[in-house]
């Protein structure tokens, strides 16, 4: 045999079919108990009565567990007091809700995945994303999936999240012990040529064409021969790479990849499904052992003894024999009718033999019966050891006896909500990990339109916040919210829990505002706590979720500062008359100082001329002192300059002299010493003559400008004298 390329679809290809290989004992008999829940054995005939318990079984668990579609449930992680992150917690549970209630293919999914969870052991949902927008072919949408059915629709359209159902034979998950260890998950899903065609082009044409319908190779020679291949499907599996973080998709008998795409979802856990819903798991394996397994040898014993029933039953008839001379005999049981007598050949030999006691034997019946007895116990007996085995009691079934009191039939009802807790649990898990995938996509895809149409968040308290908590859905992880499916949801009993809870919230809060309110009027310091208390009680019940805001917004109200109430009548005709008498006389007051103010003010005036008159005669005397103090001033300042400048004359006649004497005993020693140069002498002498001039020219020009200064001062002085 050659061997095959490890590359491309020939990898996938083998996986899949190790995948099989390793499921192939477990697929036999999940195969064979679906036969045996469907009694697929023809007519039944003779000698083949059988008790189905499988099929009573599964049909009162699987209500047990799922009878309707659940109720999703969105709260904060944390209840805090955040408006924004409410309305955004009831927007994404009311988007998802509305994915659940308005298409059917949840509760489709649910309700098989259930009944395969309940026969061959294992339940499988698949979610895909589902644009319906315009302009949008299939090649450049990264959302789309082998099952998608992407058309060109126009801008007003719509998103979705369809959950779809996975045959429990179509479904294959990499070699693993546990869900956390699988590597990849797949699904088989059969296309169509021309789905084929629409989705993966020109590399469908090669792809066989493996899959037909049971019976069509009959209708090959017929009038149908031109439909058969119509009717004919290939095999694609659909593969989510954990590793890779790719999509791969592959045809068996084709030894090439049709399609392969980088994560198209963006979801946290990868898959685009949830854990499966399994039967029976250990750590070493994730192949199930169906529940039929653990009671099949009771199910044998119980068609054994059934089937003896039903023969003994067949023998348990009145028949006998009786004297063939006597022809009157079988015409009492054929022909007698009531108030009909038939009459005797002989009567007197008839009377001789005992009569009619004496002429008919019976076939005793008493071992049959006895015998039926013992087998009816025995397979009740054999039931009740099935019912332990798969945990229904007798109370679930609806069987109960008289005598039984109302706490011993609530024990039993105890003890079977205990027993099928775990299965009911499992179930809860599988629709809460499938709603928080749509939810996830949701964030991510939907647009925000769409959001808010699913919602219908405008219509409520809350549509103050819709664009921040759309805005808050688009940016926070989904591990912020907290969504889950409560077990009871999807039960009947869930409509009378559900009233008795809102029932209770309403007697709860009713007696605690009974008691909160008034002592918040009187003291009104208290009433920001007892609001709070009140929305800590609120933000626990769920049932009090759609009316929050209103809680919050009475909430803000009760603690608004209260008008102080108006008081009565006669007391604001007091108030008014004394308010009247106050402001006459405040007008009195007013009139009685204005004429006091108008007399100082004359009195004022008065005063005001003799200052005038004052500060005219204080002013003239002023000017003459004044003018007589800077002439006197001026007189001593020019005195001061005459005797400066003399001092400074007598000064430069004393340095002028020292200055030649010096000059002169320099030239005698300088003749006495050396011999000088004339022209140097002449030089230096000249040299002395200018330095003395120069400092002459230098005191003459300070002397000047220290008159020019005296100058200035006293034409000052006489300027401020004069004013």
């Amino acid at each position: 045999m050659e061997e095959i390329d490890q590359t491309g679809a020939a990898k996938w290809l083998l996986q899949l079919e190790l995948g099989k290989k390793a499921d192939e004992k477990w697929s036999s008999k999940g195969r064979k108990i679906v036969k045996r829940y469907r009694d697929e054995r023809g007519d039944a005939k003779s000698g083949e009565e059988k008790y189905n318990i499988l099929w009573s079984n599964v049909r009162t668990l699987q209500p047990a567990v799922y009878s309707k579609r659940p109720k999703a449930y969105v709260a904060r992680r944390y209840k805090d007091r955040d408006p924004i992150a409410r309305a955004a917690c009831q927007m994404l549970q009311r988007a998802i809700q509305y994915e659940l209630d308005y298409y059917n293919d949840f509760d489709s999914a649910m309700r098989n995945a259930v009944l395969d969870r309940l026969l061959p052991g294992r339940g499988v949902a698949w979610v895909r994303f589902e644009p319906h927008l315009a302009d949008v072919p299939p090649e450049a949408d990264e959302g789309v999936q082998v099952t998608d059915d992407t058309t060109e629709e126009n801008h007003e359209g719509y998103e979705c999240a369809p959950t779809d159902y996975v045959f429990w034979e179509d479904f294959r998950n990499g070699p693993a012990r546990t869900w956390e260890e699988v590597p990849w998950v797949a699904r088989r899903v059969y296309m169509t040529k021309e789905e084929g065609e629409k989705r993966f082009g020109d590399k469908w044409k090669d792809v066989p064409l493996s899959h037909q319908p049971i019976g069509l190779d009959s209708y090959r020679d017929g009038p149908y021969k031109s439909q058969v291949e119509n009717l004919k499907k290939a095999k694609v599996w659909e593969i989510w790479d954990k590793t890779t973080s790719k999509v791969i998709w592959v045809a068996e008998g084709f030894q090439q990849v049709l399609d392969e795409r980088d994560d198209p979802l963006g979801l946290e856990g990868f898959f685009p499904c949830p854990k499966p819903l399994y039967s029976t798991l250990t750590t070493d394996s994730l192949v199930p052992v169906p529940d039929y397994v653990q009671y099949q040898d009771q199910a044998r014993e119980l068609d054994l003894i059934t089937n003896r029933i039903s023969l003994l039953v067949k023998a348990c008839k009145v028949v006998g024999v009786y004297a063939g001379d006597e022809k009157s005999i079988p015409r009492i049981f054929t022909e007698g009718t009531d108030n009909t007598l038939i009459p005797v050949d002989n009567w007197a030999m008839f009377a001789e033999k005992g009569g009619l006691k004496g002429m008919i034997d019976w076939v005793p019946l008493d071992q049959v019966s006895m015998c039926l007895e013992k087998l009816y116990l025995a397979r009740e007996q054999v039931k009740q050891v099935i019912y332990e085995v798969t945990g229904i009691s007798d109370i679930l079934r609806g069987a109960s006896q008289a005598q039984e009191t109302l706490g011993a039939q609530q024990i039993k009802a105890q003890f079977a909500s205990m027993r099928l807790e775990d299965m009911k649990k499992d179930v809860s898990r599988f629709a809460s990990d499938i709603i928080r995938i749509k939810a996830q996509i949701i964030c991510d895809l939907y647009r925000p339109e769409t959001i808010i149409a699913m919602s219908g968040i405008m219509n409520t308290d809350d549509k103050q916040y819709a664009q921040q908590a759309l805005a808050l859905i688009k940016q926070e992880p989904l591990r912020n919210f907290r969504i889950e499916v409560a077990a009871d949801s999807m039960v009947e009993l869930d409509e009378m829990s559900e009233r008795n809870d809102r029932m209770e919230f309403l007697k709860a809060a009713a007696a605690f505002l009974q008691q909160a309110i008034p002592a918040a009027q009187t003291v009104p310091e208290i009433g920001p706590l007892v609001g709070e208390m009140l929305m800590f009680a609120v933000r626990s019940w769920k049932t009090a979720e759609p009316i929050e805001e209103a809680f919050d917004q009475a909430v803000a109200k009760l603690n608004e500062p209260k008008p102080p109430a108006p008081p009565p009548p006669e007391v604001i005709k007091a108030q008014a008359d004394a308010q009247t008498a106050q402001i006459n006389a405040q007008v009195a007051q007013v009139k009685a100082q204005s004429e006091t103010v108008k007399a100082q003010a004359e009195v004022q005036k008065a005063q005001a001329e003799i200052a005038k008159s004052q500060m005219e005669a204080q002013g003239q005397s002023a000017a003459e002192q004044a003018k007589a103090f800077m002439e006197a001033q001026l007189t001593m300042m020019e005195q001061q300059h005459t005797e400066k400048m003399e001092a400074a004359r007598i000064q430069f006649e004393a340095w002028k002299t020292e200055l030649q004497e010096a000059t002169k005993i320099q030239i005698a020693n300088m003749n006495a010493e050396v011999k000088m140069n004339d022209t140097a002498v002449q030089a230096a002498n000249a040299e002395v003559s200018a330095e003395i001039q120069q400092q002459e020219v230098n005191n003459r020009a300070e002397n000047d400008k220290a008159s020019l200064k005296v100058a200035e001062k006293a034409a000052k002085a006489k300027e401020k004298g004069s004013e």
